[in-house]
């Protein structure tokens, strides 16, 4: 009797958690990314396709796949995704590589591969894949990542991948996410903070020459793109007809909304004249249609989105627990904030779509797996009575 008493209150006394709030966020995000895609790509998907729920519809099925594989990755224990961490590795350096003889350019771009009739951006499957590979090495080396020799092995092991997104798929933004996501997990990994300070001034000091450089010869013909996009960026009016139109047409549309905005769907900027409104410049339009009080509400949400994360990062029950959270918290925020920083021209142009929002069917579906990851190492934080 004293010994079923004692299993009774053992059992009372412990349970295990389930983040319902993280879940209730991401499912919000979902349904008015949802609701803002038909109302920002209602208009061209009807110019184009005659269809003015083209995009949308897309956009359902990439979510009810990604929730079908964020509900059984929730479910499965966490940790038998470290046996398949380096193949994770190996499988996005693949499908990179495959680019090159199957890729297919969808607007200039050569960054996605057709598997049965489906899409799929390689460079979303290297974010998760980093997330993995690089939370297994953390935690098989120990220790050892404190000395420079671990440091810099776990610096570099990312930059083939990084090297390979930028220069074979042409996405530098995804480039800058990966490498983000690598320093993010390397920095919550190691206690010494100096490397970090040191690795940031060298990189803002980068920043800094190359614009440099490329202000000084803006008069040279035969620029690059990108940096074209830093001079349309410092003085977009001067590239109103070229790289400046879609930064301008995007600061038009955020100063028209006002504070409260001109309403779901009345939207003028959607019509033609801001390119890829319900990709990168969704944020332009969300602004427009329901002011600034619309765009700190939805910024307030991707905050608690990334606390909850962080709340399961501090309580996971294990180092390969809470690094994968970092990875997924990395990426979100990274992501956020690259995306917004463009359409507010606070940085260049980048070409990022903001996260559960933006049209992108190979994003939505890989941060769902992510989110999945997350709910899974939340379930097995134990609650404890004191």
């Amino acid at each position: 009797m004293a010994g079923t008493t004692g299993r009774k209150r053992r059992k009372e006394q412990s349970e295990y958690f389930f983040d319902y709030s993280l879940l209730f966020i991401v499912l919000f995000l979902l349904g008015f990314g949802m609701i803002m895609l038909y109302s920002t790509s209602s208009y061209q998907a009807a110019q184009d396709f005659n269809d003015s729920a083209y995009w949308l519809k897309k956009q359902i099925f990439a979510v009810v796949l990604g929730l079908i594989l964020m509900i059984i990755t929730a479910n499965i224990p966490y940790q038998f995704w470290r046996k398949f961490a380096v193949i994770g590795y190996i499988v996005s350096a693949v499908l990179i590589l495959l680019i090159i003889p199957f890729g297919r350019e969808v607007k200039g771009a050569k960054r996605w591969i057709y598997i049965g009739g489906i899409s799929l951006q390689p460079a979303e499957v290297a974010k998760l894949g980093m997330i993995l590979f690089l939370a297994s090495l953390i935690c098989t080396m120990g220790r050892s990542i404190r000395n420079m020799k671990g440091f810099m092995l776990v610096f570099a092991l990312p930059l083939p991948i990084v090297l390979m997104v930028w220069k074979i798929t042409q996405n530098l933004s995804s480039a800058i996410i990966i490498l983000g996501i690598s320093v993010l997990m390397l920095f919550v990994a190691s206690p010494d903070y100096k490397k970090f300070i040191i690795m940031g001034l060298i990189g803002l000091a980068g920043a800094a020459l190359v614009v440099f450089v490329i202000v000084t010869a803006s008069s040279t013909e035969g620029m690059g793109f990108r940096s074209e996009r830093i001079l349309a960026w410092l003085d977009p009016e001067a590239y109103a007809s070229g790289k400046g139109f879609q930064t301008l047409q995007g600061l038009y549309a955020i100063g028209s909304g006002g504070i409260w905005g001109k309403g779901l769907g009345q939207s003028m900027q959607k019509l033609g004249f801001l390119p890829e409104a319900q990709n990168d410049m969704i944020f332009s339009i969300i602004c427009e249609e329901l002011g600034l009080f619309g765009a700190i509400a939805i910024i307030l949400m991707f905050i608690l989105l990334i606390w909850r994360l962080m709340v399961i990062a501090n309580n996971a029950p294990d180092l390969f627990g809470a690094l994968l959270v970092v990875g997924v918290l990395g990426h979100i925020a990274i992501q956020v904030i690259l995306n917004i920083g463009v359409v507010t021209n606070t940085i260049p142009n980048t070409g990022i779509s903001l996260p559960f929002i933006s049209y992108g069917g190979s994003s939505v579906m890989f941060l769902l797996i992510e989110i999945g990851l997350c709910l899974s190492v939340a379930k097995r934080i134990q609650l404890k009575e004191l």
